[in-house]
Formats: C-alpha cells, structure tokens, sequence
C-alpha cells in the first residue's frame, strides 16, 4: 500500500475548509461521514493524487442534498466523485470538500431495474442477470458506479447504457428533478449531466428485456475474460484514456489514411491514431503506455498526477502534429 501524508506539508496554510463556517454545518447534518485531510490516491484507480481538506460520504440523497447546500452557501469549493474509475487527482489534492453518495440500493420490478448512483456497475450487470434481464450485460467489467455511467454514457460491444436507461432522477442545485431518457440528450460517451456538472445524479430506472440468464452470465463473462486480458484488474489505471472518435466528425484527407477494418460502427479507436504516432511503450518516469494498447496508459510505480498530465499532453500533441485532429480525454482532472 501506497504511503500517504497524515497532515499538509509544513508551511502551508490550514486548509480552507476547516478554516470557515462550513465544519460546524457539515457536521450538524445527520448520516454524515467526515474525515479531515483525506488522501484521494485511494479513491481512483491510478492511485495517485494529493489530500482533499475534507472527505464527506453518505448514503442518504437528503444529507447529500443538504451537504451541497451547505458548501455552496460556504463558497467553499467542492467536488463530488463516484468510484474513481476516471479520476486523475493533482500531486497536491484538493483544496475543498469532496462530497461521495454512496447509496448502493437496487431493487427490480419485472423488467425495471431501479439502482442508486452509488451502486457498482458490475453489481448492477450481476443483479441483472441473475433475474434474467438483458440489455446490461455487454458492461460488463467496466469499473466505475451506475451514476458515473450513465453521466458518461458509458459502453463497450456496440452498446451505451443510454440504451437501457428509462429515467434519471438527479438534483439540479434547486431541488429534485426527473427527466426521460431523451431529456438525457445523450450521445456518443456524452449527457446532459456533463453538460451541467453541478447536477447530480440520485437514482436512476433501466428497462431491461427478458433473457436466458445462463447465456447472458456466458456472455458477461467472456466479455469480462477479454477485459482483464487488456485491463488486468491489479493494473493501476482508468481503461482507455481518450475517446474514439466518429468518422462523421474527421476531415476527409483523415478519413483517407484509416484502413477500412478500423471503422467499426461509424467509430475509429484512438488506439489506431496513436499508434501511428509511436504511443505503444512511451513512458514519464512511473507512468507508461502499455506495449501492446496504444490507448491504455498506467501507474507502473511511483507515478505522479504530473507524470500523467506531461504524457496525456504529448499523446495528444503528436496526434495534432501528424493528423491535424484532437483527441478528447474520457479521463476527469480534480485539483490544479
């Protein structure tokens, strides 16, 4: 296990959460945990990243709620995090409040599954199967919770979970809200939710279609075999760092140089691209680019936020020099 700092570096100042009104209120709210200085490495799958000032979890959407009022009304800064699974934290975390909702009820009801934000998402792909519901299986192995997915629009196999989803009932700052799944606005790896980061997802409902569960548990678990073959469940990493790209969307000279057998579904990987540019190997100190996936990037040991930023950066700057194109991060950043 990584070591971590039990208090700032000498010289800094308090943090500045713990220096306002913001402690006493956070602690005044019911079915809050707190915990001061909290390191982030151990919420986020590269296991790197400074301290949050303060760490609040609860498993309550009221406390929750009560807790972003309680911040907002602070100025203090916060950040509400799911699993990790995207999350690169700075060396020097995060001077504010990380708010966690770690509510992970889920119930069906024929083919509705009903799942908090914080449930996992291969919990929820089991639950599925295990009822013989189809239509969440192809997530399977995908890290993250069912909250951060569907903010995400996450996929894999030719299928997004936007597919499945029927309603999201979110907080929009104001007060508590449910929209459909066209008001989701969802896109390729995009929602309505990353195009205002200041809702948060509470719950959300998923219609599913009835399946054989023996051939669904076969599926999921091949699919999860291929995924630990290229995402080895010990490696310190997020998947793939940048999003595939739709051909649509790419100059026709770009179009041009990619083979055929690279274009699946309208999409090409950002895999091919970086290829291209000579990714596979490259490495920044404890930070490297795996050897056989160009788009796979990991902690081999002792890598920093900043290691990972330079190399990201440099990825991206290659496939601008050589392509004229810009690949997007599905990664998130959190401090500075």
């Amino acid at each position: 296990m990584d070591s971590f700092p039990s208090r700032p570096p000498a010289g800094c100042a308090r943090p500045l959460s713990l220096d306002s009104g913001l402690l006493p209120a956070l602690r005044a709210i019911p079915g809050l945990t707190l915990r001061e200085n909290t390191p982030l490495a151990q919420f986020t799958r590269f296991a790197i990243g400074g301290p949050a000032d303060l760490m609040v979890e609860t498993a309550d959407p009221d406390s929750f709620i009560s807790a972003i009022l309680a911040c907002r009304r602070s100025g203090v800064p916060f950040y509400v995090i799911g699993e990790g699974s995207n999350l690169v934290v700075s060396d020097a975390g995060f001077r504010g409040v990380v708010l966690r909702y770690i509510s992970r009820n889920i119930t069906a009801e024929g083919n509705l599954i009903l799942a908090d934000a914080g449930v996992e998402l291969q919990r929820l792909v089991d639950f599925a199967i295990a009822r013989g519901l189809a239509g969440l299986e192809t997530l399977a192995g995908i890290p993250g919770s069912a909250g951060a997915a569907v903010y995400g629009n996450a996929g894999a196999y030719g299928h997004s979970i936007s597919e499945r989803v029927a309603r999201v009932e979110f907080f929009d700052g104001d007060s508590r809200r449910e929209f459909s799944n066209a008001e989701c606005c969802f896109e390729y790896r995009e929602s309505v939710f990353k195009k205002h980061k200041d809702w948060m997802i509470l719950r959300i409902r998923f219609e599913l279609s009835p399946g054989d569960s023996a051939g669904l548990r076969r599926r999921a678990d091949e699919i999860m075999r291929v995924r630990n073959e290229k995402f080895p469940p010990a490696m310190k990493c997020a998947g793939s760092i940048f999003k595939n790209l739709l051909v649509a969307n790419l100059p026709p000279g770009v179009v041009a140089e990619i083979p055929p057998q690279a274009i699946r579904e309208g999409k090409v990987a950002s895999a091919f691209f970086l290829e291209q540019v000579g990714a596979k190997g490259l490495r920044r100190n404890g930070i490297q680019v795996a050897s056989y996936h160009a788009n796979l990037i990991y902690n081999a040991g002792g890598g920093t936020a900043a290691d990972l930023r330079a190399l990201i950066g440099d990825l991206r700057d290659r496939v601008f020099s050589r392509f004229g194109i810009r690949l997007e991060e599905e990664v998130q950043y959190l401090g500075e």
